[in-house]
């Protein structure tokens, strides 16, 4: 590590970092409505998103700077295993082109925000409703919080605010700028600002990736060197476990891991609130559709990125935090200049999602706890009024995160907000589909799935750090199979079983089932088609039916 701070690229990043941040409230004039006062405008840019808008706000929405530092992190750490990546991506996009386009149609259709608006509107229960967005929101809030952390990491690297003994106010400020900037302009303009940054940070990231990947394997002669002294280290004995680091290719023994694993995160990406704000955004069902088609492009990129956890290796990185290898390896390999971009794309690849994450989770707050419990009769000004404070509130939240508690904590969290997010499934999707499930076996299920899951996890401890006794893996022993797999997967398939079993029963007992406020062909409906609702009247807008 270089000591000081590295001028050159740090003055590259606050180039880049003040460039977005016009932009960001510039974008509050971008395809400015007539009503700007509703949940519409917003938190979901009006619905107006095109194909291209929407595969870049997609883009900086999945793929985010804690993807860019920490899968390659994962390959630095132990080989292989940090792959499974790789093919999740790849799995999803057929998963999610068979049911966002009735999840888009239903939405417009009905004036919904967020996905806990279709459970209620589906299965008429606003006690799922408010599980779904409980869910939600407890799975975001890490995730924004790691957002920062990727920040962190580049701050660090550039020897920005001082070292560990630094005063704790100085080694923090560049964050807190960071933070405060981006809570200004996602105050001021919604939804819209991430949309138009994702173009540079989409930008950025692809021409750091395309250089990386063929300039760092050149300075350290070529892929089979980079192999070769990534297989040496990984063969080493860990004295703390007294097992060998990683591996190049996974064994047998972790096949069954790494496959509940890559399904388990395809299952759970689009639960994510995020997913599904980025998703209602675009302007027609066709536009979710070409866009199912074209993300794949992104998990091109994600194999091209995982990569650099092998050159870090085969560069000698030696860092005791392996979220910084890869920022380190950029700062090693590269001119400063160079550095400077790509810790700029970083940087700005954790603003745009971290904003999506805060106004996704404020939508749910807004909708389904402030105007279903608290004030029904909310007007459309006051429901993005909330919204806005909200999503302050949230940003707020997961910076406290990441100031007060160690970096493992936020991820930790974060492997356990993917646990619990899958738990909304059975309600989402399989209310996509099917009105047979009971809304009282679903919410059963859900709370099953959510209980064993987080003791599950709550059990494991970590395999590489002795003194971490809880939360420290998101893989556990099948029961019945006994193999070692996804806690998250097996927490699905436990909820989808109890869900079934309760349906029957309840069904058999005639309980009460609620009201279905959709209609069959509200599930196929395009912008053009008579009655879709593009958008919502003054008198009506936000009231979500």
């Amino acid at each position: 590590m270089k000591d000081g701070v590295n001028g050159v690229a740090l003055g590259v990043f606050i180039f880049f970092f003040l460039l977005v941040t016009v932009m960001g409230f510039l974008a509050a004039r971008w395809r400015k409505a007539e009503n700007e006062h509703s949940l519409d405008e917003w938190g979901l840019g009006g619905r107006s998103f095109g194909t291209w808008i929407t595969w870049f706000l997609l883009g900086g929405d999945l793929y985010t700077a804690y993807t860019f530092v920490a899968v390659p992190a994962a390959i630095y750490a132990a080989g292989a295993s940090g792959f499974f990546a790789v093919p999740y991506t790849i799995l999803v996009y057929p998963l999610i082109f068979t049911f966002l386009p009735r999840l888009w149609s239903v939405s417009h259709k009905h004036g919904y925000v967020t996905t806990s608006d279709f459970v209620r509107g589906r299965f008429g229960s606003k006690g799922l409703s408010l599980a779904v967005a409980v869910t939600g929101i407890l799975a975001t809030m890490p995730y924004i919080a790691l957002q920062l952390v990727g920040i962190q990491a580049v701050l660090d690297v550039m020897g920005v605010g001082g070292g560990e003994n630094t005063n704790w106010f100085v080694k923090d400020l560049p964050l807190l700028i960071a933070f405060g900037v981006l809570a200004a302009y996602t105050y001021s303009s919604g939804l819209r600002a991430p949309a138009l940054i994702a173009f540079v940070k989409d930008a950025l990231i692809y021409l750091v990736i395309a250089v990386a990947i063929i300039y760092i394997p050149i300075k350290l002669g070529g892929f089979d060197d980079i192999f070769a002294k990534a297989g040496d280290a990984f063969s080493q004995v860990n004295p703390t476990t007294g097992k060998p680091r990683g591996a190049l290719a996974s064994g047998e023994a972790q096949q069954w891991t790494y496959a509940t694993l890559a399904l388990g995160s395809a299952l759970a990406l689009f639960m994510y609130p995020h997913s599904i704000t980025a998703t209602l955004s675009s302007k027609s069902r066709e536009v979710i559709r070409r866009n199912t088609t074209i993300l794949p492009l992104y998990s091109l990129m994600l194999g091209l990125l995982a990569l650099l956890g092998f050159m870090a290796i085969a560069a000698g990185i030696k860092v005791q935090n392996g979220q910084l290898a890869i920022p380190q390896l950029f700062e090693n390999m590269f001119p400063d200049w160079f550095a400077g971009i790509a810790f700029a794309a970083i940087g700005i690849g954790a603003l745009v999602p971290a904003a999506i994450m805060s106004i996704a989770a404020a939508n749910l707050f807004t909708r389904n706890i402030y105007k279903d419990f608290i004030k029904p009769d909310a007007t459309p000004e006051q429901e993005t009024k909330v919204s806005k404070l909200v999503s302050l509130l949230v940003k707020v939240g997961a910076l406290v995160f990441v100031l007060t508690m160690d970096k493992t904590v936020a991820i930790n969290f974060q492997l356990l907000g993917g646990i619990w997010i899958l738990q909304t499934f059975p309600a989402l999707v399989g209310g996509l589909f099917t009105r047979w499930f009971h809304r009282w076996a679903l919410l059963a299920g859900w709370a099953v799935g959510m209980v064993y899951g987080t003791l599950v996890a709550y059990g494991v401890p970590s395999p590489t750090n002795p003194s971490q006794k809880h939360f420290g893996g998101s893989a556990k022993e099948i029961p019945g199979i006994g193999e070692i797999g996804y806690i998250g997967l097996t927490a699905f398939v436990l909820n989808v079983v109890v869900t079934v079993v309760l349906t029957f029963v309840l069904k058999a007992l005639k309980a009460p089932e609620g009201t279905d406020e959709t209609r069959p062909e509200d599930y196929t409906a395009d912008a053009g088609d008579p009655g879709v609702q593009v958008e919502l009247p003054p008198a009506t807008a936000g009231a979500g039916h």
